[in-house]
């Protein structure tokens, strides 16, 4: 990989290894590493490859993960914590971090998985990101570590799962909108009652989700409102309605800047 390869990737893992070697190795199938040793028959040294770092990736990835769904999701039963960790760090899930990453591009292979499609790979793909973890994890230690995986793998998915509703239990809504506003600046939202109604044992209450403006705007930029059973209820479902905007405001934005 020559080194404005490197520094591309580290732009995009918002990472500068003070240890690039590290960076390498991550994205070194194995397929590739055999290859440089048969090529030096005479030289005992084993050439590095990705599938210990692989190793330790995907234990840095799930130890992470989990603090965070345990921190952020206080009152979630195991059973509902097990199912959404297992989510974020599945497979299904990895391969389209790898693939917004691009980090196919950047795999060094050797010949036969090269002509065989290694870089679309799934497995492949997948190995790679872990690898590409514990490598950050090596060269900077758990807080960018850290920082990247919430960054390009948990907080994204929360943030779609929560925005399409059922995915995701009601009661993260609320907290995924406060890490939301919390990672861009933002002021959290006012929830107000403006209506209740119906007997004492079967009442509705009608809450808002007021979202003010940036920069200090008095104004609210968007309000969410919902009924529900409770008011904490009505709180979670307004709260996925502020975060549905944030996302379609989000996907508006980066469409004008691609244009």
């Amino acid at each position: 990989m020559k080194s404005h390869d490197i520094a591309s990737l580290e732009a995009v893992l918002k990472h500068q290894f003070t240890r690039p070697e590290l960076l390498q190795q991550a994205l070194t199938h194995s397929s590739q590493a055999r290859e440089q040793e048969a090529q030096q028959p005479l030289e005992s040294t084993r050439v590095g490859d990705n599938e210990q770092l692989e190793f330790l990736g995907d234990a840095v990835l799930s130890l992470v993960t989990t603090e965070t769904l345990f921190e952020r999701f206080p009152h979630f039963r195991e059973g509902e914590l097990s199912k959404l960790r297992a989510h974020l760090v599945s497979e299904r899930h990895l391969i389209q971090v790898a693939k917004q990453l691009n980090l196919g591009a950047y795999l060094h292979l050797g010949r036969g998985e090269e002509k065989s499609g290694g870089r679309a790979k799934t497995a492949l793909l997948v190995d790679a990101l872990e690898a590409v973890i514990a490598a950050i994890y090596l060269d900077g230690g758990m807080g960018p570590a850290r920082a990247f995986v919430l960054e390009s793998i948990v907080q994204p998915e929360l943030l779609r799962i929560a925005s399409i509703g059922p995915g995701l239990p009601v009661t993260a809504s609320k907290s995924a909108l406060q890490e939301t506003l919390q990672a861009s600046g933002r002021a959290q939202p006012t929830y107000v009652l403006v209506k209740e109604h119906g007997p004492e044992h079967n009442k509705t209450f009608t809450v808002q989700a007021r979202l003010r403006g940036v920069n200090g705007h008095s104004e609210n930029e968007f309000v969410g409102q919902a009924e529900g059973s409770t008011k904490k209820n009505a709180e979670q479902d307004a709260a996925r309605q502020v975060l549905e905007y944030l996302v379609s405001a989000g996907a508006a934005e980066q469409r004008k800047g691609r244009s």
